[in-house]
């Protein structure tokens, strides 16, 4: 015995796709030179760059007191460095989200596929059922009324 099962359309779909991930993002031209930028610039080299890049203005605002030394660390040398490491941890927690999407994909994966099978095995045991009653209950034929007799 041989039963025809579907399986649903968005398995399918769902295979030819993939997960989606933050490298889908990327589109167009402007996406690409964002991109770009953002890989440049978002490196811990280029916080340690902008770090020494911020300390040759250093002695200049020592020199003019506390004022100018507050504006440069709010200014120059956060600005600058945090930027680089805040992209650095932002790059880290796409990736991490990646994983997770990958790994959220593949388990809704698994469990599309154990739900088609389970219900081919339901439409199959439904059509075995069917056959079974019908192999042992006979169809019952109706009966025929009683005659009444005239008194």
């Amino acid at each position: 015995m041989t039963t025809s099962h579907t399986p649903h359309a968005r398995i399918v779909e769902r295979a030819k796709v993939g997960p989606h991930t933050t490298k889908a993002e990327h589109v167009g031209f402007n996406g690409r030179v964002a991109i770009l930028i953002t890989n440049m610039v978002g490196t811990m080299w280029c916080a340690y760059a902008f770090a020494a890049l911020a300390l040759i203005s250093l002695p200049e605002a020592i020199k003019g007191g506390t004022a100018p030394l507050i504006a440069w660390i709010a200014q120059t040398f956060l600005q600058l460095v945090l930027l680089s490491v805040i992209m650095v941890g932002q790059k880290v927690s796409a990736a991490a989200s990646d994983k997770q999407a990958l790994q959220t994909y593949k388990d809704a994966e698994a469990l599309l596929t154990i739900q088609d099978e389970v219900h081919r095995l339901i439409k199959l045991n439904n059509e075995l059922t069917t056959q079974i009653h019908a192999a042992t209950c006979p169809v019952p034929t109706p009966a025929t009324p009683p005659t009444s007799r005239k008194r």
